[in-house]
């Protein structure tokens, strides 16, 4: 079962304190986000720092609904030793659940109509599609190495026409997938720095593709061709402030916002920044782990819409 938390507890002071650090003022004052963290801790931070929600286990993805409720992509854990799906009202209740048949289930995404799509790691790499009901009505194989199968695929996403976004760790690849399993197209991550590893791939408006690249501590964005038109590493920034880069969102405006997992300076987690890579806000905690990937929710009390870019 969920804890709800009243949010009246705030995180300690040194926490509460380094939030804002490295923040760019606007007419409303500082920026602050509310947000949905995704890791090692799975719970949502209100712009006061306070925590209003909290799940009990480790999470790979996620989301907040339009509804309310919470869509997660569960961590293999002796609940759920294949990973897990599962949808929560914010009263704790279960309204789905479809638990992992491999390895891992690293993806999680609610789509137009109801559905959810996941995907599963392990011999047979797969993309899912679920009714609303949580019955399996698609299947699509991903093309990737099976060695590993904690390093296969991480945050795809499902595009407006039916094809699937899959980062591919080790095969250093982000490939767009048919439905049939034929690929559409692919982005070679480059061969320097090493270990250069796309983890998650958010298409664009403009139909540009914007792509962390984990320990190379990179996020690079293409255009349509694949070309690199933009990154970000840490010599564009006063600190290291990533480290092992996996979860990002577009921003409304044209800012991104990064997760480090292996926490950066400063315990750094979370960074946002502007297209000339100035520092806009950060998120700092004393202790705890890295968050794996964020959904922004609101700014400055203003909710960021349905449909975020992450």
């Amino acid at each position: 079962m969920i804890r709800i938390e009243n949010g009246a507890r705030l995180w300690c002071a040194l926490a509460a304190l380094s939030m804002f650090a490295g923040c760019r003022a606007t007419e409303e004052g500082p920026v602050r986000h509310r947000f949905l963290a995704l890791g090692g801790e799975t719970r949502i931070v209100e712009e006061d720092g306070t925590v209003s929600w909290r799940y009990p286990l480790a999470t790979r993805d996620g989301q907040v609904l339009e509804n309310g409720n919470v869509l997660l992509a569960v961590s293999k854990c002796e609940r759920y030793p294949g990973g897990a799906v599962v949808e929560l009202a914010p009263d704790g209740r279960v309204v789905l659940e479809h638990r992992g048949t491999q390895s891992e289930v690293n993806t999680a995404q609610r789509l137009p109509g109801g559905g959810t799509m996941l995907t599963e790691a392990g011999d047979k790499p797969r993309i899912l599609v679920l009714d609303a009901n949580g019955a399996v009505v698609r299947e699509t194989a991903i093309a990737c190495q099976t060695a590993n199968h904690h390093m296969e695929s991480r945050m795809a996403r499902m595009l407006p026409d039916g094809n699937c976004l899959v980062p591919q760790l080790l095969d250093r690849v982000v490939r767009e997938y048919r439905p049939d399993g034929t690929i559409a197209s692919e982005w070679k991550s480059p061969d320097e720095p090493a270990d250069a590893w796309p983890f998650t791939a958010i298409r664009l408006e403009d139909g540009g593709t914007l792509v962390t690249l984990t320990h190379a501590n990179m996020v690079v964005e293409l255009d349509r061709s694949g070309k690199i038109v933009w990154q970000l590493s840490n010599a564009d920034l006063p600190q290291p402030l990533l480290a092992d880069p996996c979860g990002a969102q577009r921003l409304p405006g044209g800012n991104t916002v990064v997760c480090s997992y292996a926490i950066g300076a400063e315990r750094t987690k979370l960074v946002e920044v502007d297209r000339a890579k100035r520092v806009v806000w950060t998120w700092r905690e004393a202790d705890g782990p890295g968050i794996h990937e964020v959904q922004v929710l609101t700014t400055n009390g203003r909710q960021l819409g349905t449909k975020p870019l992450r």
